[in-house]
């Protein structure tokens, strides 16, 4: 994406902030930023650090300090935005604050592109309350894109994806009951049970990879009563990164626009492509400079020893903090990268 010095629009930011590192707002504004957009900043938490150091602090905004924000800018006029992004938002009320936020300004504005990035959990475990997730439920509606993980995937559909059938029919729920016109599930573990469903042409290009080596991306379109489904498959990289779905989604929603696509294309599958490929060259980045650390801030993980020594954990997270102003070139497009394009996926709906 081109940028010059046109901005190509105002997005509206909703996440959470941290003084140091990257992670939500810190991870999506600068990225958004370098493609073109002018971007508002509210923040949803502010604090020292993300939680993963172990040691944190600092303040998580009430859903009347939210709404005070959004009603004076209104007031003021600058509640105007093409964009909106919307992440970790701390607790059910202040969810609700930002979902009502989000239908004023779908109400105000129908041709609005919302992406929704249901910040929940991973891994089989909630991030938030429990009593959070029905009021994303009832906001999914409301979005254009949401990019949940596979986690995320299972609360938001009361489905746990096991096989083709509910995978299907996870798919076919936010679709059809929620009304998304566009889903991207991020970083799926590629079991074997969907690398036998995957055809041949989306399967990892070493064929003798391991599945547990490699993530799988699904973008679907909404047509109908059906989908066109994109798909990809790329390496997994060994240890554990933050702001990564952060980074994911403000690419996704930079790079989803009405230009013409090419053939074998959507919007949201080039968007996709960019979003994957983009960051995971940021990945692969962040990687290697932390592999360079001195051996002490490179430490494995071990929850006995980081619980008796601390700063092992600090130092690990620490080097592991996304490389994103070293990396910006990629974020602009103007360093060689490898290309992950989404191909599609013409068989997923085959019973």
């Amino acid at each position: 994406m081109a940028t010059g010095n046109i901005s190509h629009g105002r997005i509206l930011s909703i996440q959470s902030h941290v003084a140091y590192g990257y992670v939500g707002g810190k991870a999506a504004v600068f990225p958004l930023q370098c493609l073109g957009y002018d971007v508002d900043v509210i923040n949803t938490v502010n604090f020292s650090n993300h939680s993963g150091y172990g040691r944190f602090g600092g303040s998580r905004a009430s859903a009347q300090e939210l709404s005070q924000i959004f009603d004076i800018m209104d007031q003021n006029g600058l509640l105007y935005p093409e964009r909106l992004l919307t992440g970790y938002v701390p607790g059910a009320e202040a969810t609700e604050a930002v979902t009502a936020l989000a239908q004023r300004l779908r109400h105000r504005s129908p041709k609005l592109i919302y992406l929704l990035d249901p910040v929940l959990g991973d891994s089989g475990r909630l991030y938030v309350s429990p009593d959070v997730v029905p009021i994303y439920k009832n906001a999914l509606h409301l979005a254009t894109i949401i990019t949940p993980n596979w986690f995320e995937v299972e609360v938001l559909t009361d489905t746990k994806i096991t096989d083709a059938v509910s995978l299907r029919q996870a798919t076919q729920v936010l679709h059809q009951t929620y009304h998304v016109p566009h889903v991207v599930i991020s970083s799926i573990p590629l079991k074997s049970w969907l690398l036998d469903l995957l055809p041949a042409h989306l399967h990892p290009a070493s064929a003798s990879a391991s599945t547990s080596e490699h993530l799988a991306c699904i973008a679907s379109s909404r047509q109908g009563s059906s989908s066109t489904v994109y798909a990809t498959c790329f390496p997994c990289l060994p240890g554990y990164f933050s702001g990564v779905g952060d980074l994911f989604s403000a690419l996704v929603l930079a790079h989803f626009t009405d230009e013409p696509t090419t053939e074998g294309e959507t919007s949201l599958s080039r968007a996709v492509s960019q979003a994957v490929s983009k960051t995971h060259a940021m990945l692969v980045l962040t990687h290697e400079a932390a592999a360079a650390l001195p051996e002490d801030e490179r430490t494995v993980t071990d929850e006995e020893l980081d619980v008796r020594e601390p700063i092992r954990k600090i130092r690990r997270m620490r080097g592991r903090e996304l490389r994103l102003i070293q990396g910006q070139d990629i974020i602009r497009g103007t360093q060689p990268i490898e290309f992950r394009r989404l191909q599609a996926w013409d068989t997923f709906w085959d019973a």
